[in-house]
């Protein structure tokens, strides 16, 4: 699979993650991005032996877009860091049923995801295991009872994006895990990570990347440039 890099240094990998591609092995036992990535950098550098490529951060199997990954352990070590501290920002893209009707604001919740069910519901904060999801969002555009929204991740929560919106009456298009009562088994999950930026873990710069959703339903109702 041609995987498209975005960017490359001696320290990190950036690339499109394709949908529908696990980020790492799981039980389904199908090729993941990592393993790709190291044949991938194996070949294209004739390296001998193992590859180092450390993984920082995940996108849910059906979502595709923008990922970062450590080409060494100093990078690596910094990069989460930064992580931990949110001091790298991600940006996303979704499109989501309904229409928003406060077109930018910011949500918090308290989160508790079911391990066993691979599932997350929000919950009251007192409840055991509950952590504060937070985000801020903003409404590009409406149209066929469909709202394209900006969102900044603030915290990095399992499913966060997706239960959010949900829970609040507006589910991701084509997300059948929490809106299965208004989309369709085969929709293609509409959630994107349009943009990284975060200051490199060694050298002085700032980092980033932006990656744009595929030219087809629904991205492709609202035209070329909507993203903007």
């Amino acid at each position: 699979m041609d995987i498209p890099i975005l960017y490359e240094d001696n320290h990190l990998l950036i690339v499109e993650k394709p949908v529908n591609i696990p980020v790492q092995e799981d039980q389904s036992r199908d090729l993941d991005l990592l393993t790709m990535l190291k044949q991938d950098i194996k070949i294209r550098y004739d390296k001998l032996g193992n590859v180092y490529l450390a993984l920082l951060h995940r996108l849910d199997r059906p979502v595709g877009g923008a990922m970062v990954f450590a080409k060494t352990s100093k990078a690596a070590s910094r990069m989460a860091d930064k992580i931990r501290k949110h001091e790298m920002r991600k940006q996303y893209l979704a499109v989501v049923r309904g229409e928003i009707e406060q077109k930018a604001g910011e949500w918090q919740d308290y989160l508790v995801k079911d391990h066993k069910k691979n599932q997350v519901r929000v919950a009251r904060k007192t409840e055991a295991k509950a952590k504060k999801a937070i985000l801020d969002y903003h409404v590009l555009a409406i149209a066929d009872g469909l709202s394209l929204v900006k969102i900044n991740l603030q915290t990095g929560r399992p499913h966060q994006i997706r239960v959010q919106f949900a829970s609040r009456g507006y589910p991701l298009y084509g997300d059948q895990k929490y809106g299965s009562k208004v989309n369709k088994i085969g929709q293609q999950i509409a959630l994107w990570s349009h943009q990284l930026t975060f200051n490199h873990p060694v050298k002085v710069e700032e980092v980033l990347q932006t990656s744009t959703p595929p030219n087809n339903y629904p991205w492709d109702i609202w035209g070329k440039h909507p993203f903007m």
